[in-house]
């Protein structure tokens, strides 16, 4: 008999795949009782890093929204410690 090889991943090694690669689940789910549909599910999840997402074309608006608003924050409060009266 010969020995198996073992391959160890860890949970960091899982993430960083994940991210780096991506996930994307696609789930219709109908729960019935006595053949009558009661509950129907439609599940649309992509779960990347951001890096990989925008490299695929996803999520390109909300990141762009995103950096904009954290600048006009950032200038915001540039402005307002500028303009802050001395209180010495």
């Amino acid at each position: 008999m010969k020995p198996a090889r073992q391959i160890q991943i860890t949970l960091t090694d899982v993430l960083d795949r994940l991210l780096d690669k991506g996930l994307i689940v696609n789930a219709d789910i109908v729960i019935s009782v006595g053949g009558i549909p009661l509950v129907g599910v439609v599940l649309r999840a992509a779960v990347a890093g951001m890096e990989t997402m925008l490299a695929y074309g996803m999520m390109e608006n909300w990141d762009r929204s995103t950096r904009l608003s954290a600048s006009e924050s950032r200038e915001g409060k540039a402005t307002a410690s500028r303009t802050a009266p001395s209180t010495h």
